[in-house]
């Protein structure tokens, strides 16, 4: 019934490949007519027939070498030619098919969004758009030609360099685009629409003029500045610490509300979700801007690890993926904060990645089967894909890891390649053997680490004993032992560092993990000391070591490394939550340790010592942070604890947070690191001083006074979450300043989604109908469906199955108009295993009801098959 399941070990080169395409698009929302003319080539002298991808389209007329073809079989996926009579390995194939954007709910292939059209191809996007070897490893130079009215469409984009247009007599026009460079079918962007255009222009290290053109909506004009600066940033950095410049005249953005991504790398024009483009003081916060210059970097970074080099096939979806946000990670590192960066990317890979790896879609980060592409652009291929590349960052340090990066371009430019190239190139330019390191890249799971201490006073010797083992997880029941780089620094009982040293050498602090139990031993120590075990988190894995209190509050005071003081406040706060929780279930009076709460009141007196620091360490885990402590969530205990340690450090704290916040006086709005670090603070103590009896008098007054977006949604957030009385007219007065901007109201709908009331799914049924809302649009739906199912712990798992059949209804609309995104939203619903034997029926019960539609999409049918095995 349902699509068979691609192997990676099955991986065969192509029989054919094109080396230039001609596309021409008579374009039309209603119907637009595609003419692709092919110059195929035949690799496999015995190869007899030709198989090309193409499905949602209809299919108009074939010719092969100029004159009609009628040897061809047709089903619902695929166009299979009998080339047994054809001679010649070079052909021109010319194939015409009909397209209808306006139609296309699937925002894959070519679509409408807004007033405008545009496309979007990866992973295979483009076959329905025509006919084609759709595969990443066949890679050809695109010429496309688009005609259209030019009333409603002035600008017509295509990927490359302009080369030519014209006029026509009926009112239409035509633009010409060429790109010299050989790109894989799903690199391939067309934009048409009418935009507020922003130009602006950077000049490489080697002296080259690039145009730099960004594309808005009308009316959008003031809020494209910053995401120009953040490109300019980006090709700069790239220049500076990569050694790689921009290699086409022009580099256009385009920014558009239909999206189902961030954002896309197609070669010299990037089609980018208007999330992360739109940005000014108003409409922003300090989290948007930041966002907006990671992603612009990200795409533009893609350039090189991505598009001059790209994937074989897509289990190599890491290989550019991995390594982009290792690149994007360290561009936001090297302008921001490197530990502020660091804690962030931590916080998501725990929360999100971990949990990943314990669900039913638990993979390596280049899988070993698939059944739809796009369920594999996940936390695992990105995030942890990147923290792989930042353990051979570690391994290798930044001079050989840039020597590895320049073999790799040097040898892989043009061209197709593997994960192997990349790790390969690595190793030869090091002289490190990265054999075992590989496993990583082959492995699901998050490894454990479990860390035990022995201290011999007599001899002064210090010892670090150290397991390793990875679960079993859904798709790979055996394991082996990986390469593991664990940093550590070693602090005497005051909190002084110690110098690691054995016999008189010095010990390098990142130690190799290989084994499934090694000893590391250190010498010339004169006291037991407190061991700060994976500083900057240096392995994606989980640690296990019996900290004591009193050892947690030495490092949170005196660890030098900034990461490590952040880890061990989370430390801390899950200690309290686990006793609170236990507490909870049994019925009994929960109490919040006062040694804790003196350690935070210390870390809030002396806050100008470092701002950020203070701030991350005062910030509460999620509810959802904390619920991966368990293996199996207690939805509404942790929500009821985590509510009860809020209000705690809020009551002891309020002084000094009333202080701080009046200490922090910020008159105009600068997106500074310093500015920004500020402004958190001072949310920080409103997002407390909410839940205190001064709490609404503060909160009306910092929404009232904001002159920007982070004031203004902290004020807003605020009130939300403590159940203000000052809430709802707040609310109302948000929604009536900014119901006309759709992005700014996913900020509303969040809110309202994630409220703690127990009639919040009512309200979110019913702000479905809000004229804000459209279902057709991803990012609404992500706004408003989204925060509820993964940010609202209680009442997404109500124990009536309310939320659970809620989000059922809506992926079963999803099925039909927009699968991929239906496939993300589903993510909480086939994490059953991890709850309570009623939550769990009650989950399966939903995933059932979308399995026995007549036609489940292949994105959902995957999950759900792989959840219910």
């Amino acid at each position: 019934m349902q699509a068979k399941a691609k192997y990676r070990k099955d991986y065969k080169a192509p029989d054919f490949t094109v080396s230039n395409i001609f596309l021409d698009f008579q374009l039309n929302s209603k119907k637009t007519i595609v003419t692709a003319t092919s110059q195929y080539k035949r690799l496999n002298p015995e190869a007899i027939k030709l198989r090309l991808d193409g499905h949602s389209f209809q299919f108009s007329t074939i010719k092969l070498n100029g004159k009609d073809f009628k040897h061809f079989k047709q089903d619902s996926e695929s166009l299979t030619l009998d080339l047994s009579q054809l001679k010649e390995n070079q052909f021109e194939l010319e194939i015409v098919t009909i397209l209808h954007p306006e139609k296309n709910t699937s925002l894959q292939g070519l679509y409408q969004s807004g007033e405008g059209i545009c496309t979007q191809c990866e992973a295979e996007g483009f076959r329905q758009i025509t006919y084609m070897l759709d595969r990443p490893d066949v890679l050809a130079r695109y010429t496309t030609r688009i005609t259209a009215e030019k009333s409603k469409y002035p600008y017509l984009l295509s990927n490359g360099n302009r080369i030519t247009s014209g006029e026509l007599p009926d009112g239409r026009h035509w633009v010409e685009w060429n790109d010299p460079f050989p790109k894989p079918s799903y690199l391939f962007a067309l934009v048409a629409g009418d935009f507020d255009l922003l130009k602006d222009t950077f000049i490489t290290k080697s002296g080259r003029e690039v145009a730099l053109e960004l594309y808005v909506d009308r009316g959008n004009l003031d809020r494209a500045a910053w995401a120009m600066q953040s490109l300019k940033r980006s090709m700069k950095w790239d220049e500076e610490r990569f050694g790689l410049e921009y290699d086409l005249d022009i580099y256009m953005i385009v920014a558009v509300d239909f999206f189902n991504m961030g954002a896309m790398e197609n070669k010299g024009l990037n089609i980018f979700n208007s999330k992360f483009v739109l940005a000014n003081p108003s409409t922003a916060t300090d989290e948007d801007y930041l966002a907006v210059e990671s992603v612009i970097a990200h795409e533009y970074f893609h350039n090189w690890t991505g598009n001059r080099i790209t994937c074989r096939d897509w289990f190599q979806l890491s290989l550019k993926e991995g390594l982009t946000v290792f690149r994007d990670q360290e561009f936001t590192s090297d302008l921001w904060s490197r530990s502020g960066k660091r804690i962030e990317d931590v916080r998501l890979l725990r929360t999100a990645q971990f949990a990943e790896d314990a669900s039913p879609m638990s993979h390596p980060i280049r899988p070993e089967k698939v059944i739809e592409m796009n369920n594999f652009y996940t936390m695992t291929v990105y995030e942890k894909g990147a923290e792989v590349i930042r353990m051979m960052h570690t391994l290798l340090g930044e001079e050989g890891f840039q020597k590895g990066m320049r073999l790799y371009v040097e040898e892989q430019d043009g061209k197709a390649a593997t994960c192997e190239d990349f790790v390969s190139a690595m190793e030869r330019a090091s002289g490190i053997d990265l054999t075992q390191f590989r496993h990583w890249y082959s492995q699901s799971g998050t490894p454990e680490l479990t860390i035990s201490d022995s201290y011999d006073e007599q001899k002064a010797v210090y010892s670090l004993h150290v397991s390793q083992m990875t679960p079993p997880t859904s798709d790979q029941m055996e394991k082996v032992n990986l390469h593991i780089p664990l940093k550590i620094a070693l602090y005497d009982k005051s909190g002084i560092p110690l110098t690691l040293e054995n016999e008189g050498k010095e010990v390098n602090p990142v130690l190799d993990v290989k084994q499934t139990e090694q000893t590391f031993t250190f010498t010339n120590i004169h006291s037991k000391p407190v061991p700060a075990l994976l500083c900057d988190f240096s392995a994606p894995v989980k640690l296990n070591y019996e900290y004591s209190t009193a050892q947690l509050v030495t490092l949170l005071r005196h660890a030098e490394n900034h990461f490590v003081r952040w880890d061990v406040a989370q430390m801390l706060y899950s200690m309290e939550l686990r006793r609170n929780l236990t507490r909870h279930q049994q019925s009994k009076t929960l109490e919040f340790s006062a040694e804790i709460l003196s350690e935070l009141y210390q870390v809030l007196d002396h806050y100008q010592q470092d701002p950020e620091l203070a701030t991350l360490i005062l910030t509460l885990p999620k509810v959802t942070e904390f619920a991966e402590l368990f293996k199996t969530i207690d939805p509404e205990g942790i929500t009821f604890v985590r509510d009860f340690m809020v209000r705690t450090i809020a009551e002891s704290l309020k002084q000094t947070l009333l202080k701080v916040y009046n200490e922090i006086r910020l008159d105009e709005y600068r997106v500074t690191a310093e500015d920004i670090t500020l402004r958190a603070l001072r949310n920080l103590c409103v997002s407390y001083l909410a839940y205190t009896t001064v709490g609404n008098n503060i909160v009306n007054k910092h929404y009232s006074y904001a002159n920007n977006m982070t004031d203004t949604l902290a004020a807003l957030s605020a009130a939300t979450k403590a159940q203000l009385p000052c809430r709802d007219s707040l609310l109302a007065d948000f929604e009536s300043k900014w119901q006309h901007d759709g992005l700014v109201m996913d900020k509303w709908f969040a809110l309202q989604a994630t409220r703690p009331d127990e009639d919040v799914l009512l309200n979110v049924m019913k702000l479905m109908d809000h004229p804000s809302f459209n279902f057709n649009n991803p990012n609404r739906l992500r706004a408003l469906v989204g925060s509820f199912a993964n940010q609202n712990l209680k009442a997404f798992h109500a124990i009536d199955g309310s939320g659970y059949r809620f989000l059922t209804d809506v992926l079963i609309r999803l099925n039909e108009s927009n699968p991929q995104v239906a496939s993300r939203l589903i993510e909480p619903l086939i994490r059953f295993s991890r709850y309570d034997g009623q939550r769990q029926t009650l989950m399966k019960r939903g995933l059932e009801r979308i399995s026995e539609l007549e036609k489940v999409s292949r994105d959902l049918y995957e999950k759900i098959e792989k959840a219910l095995q």
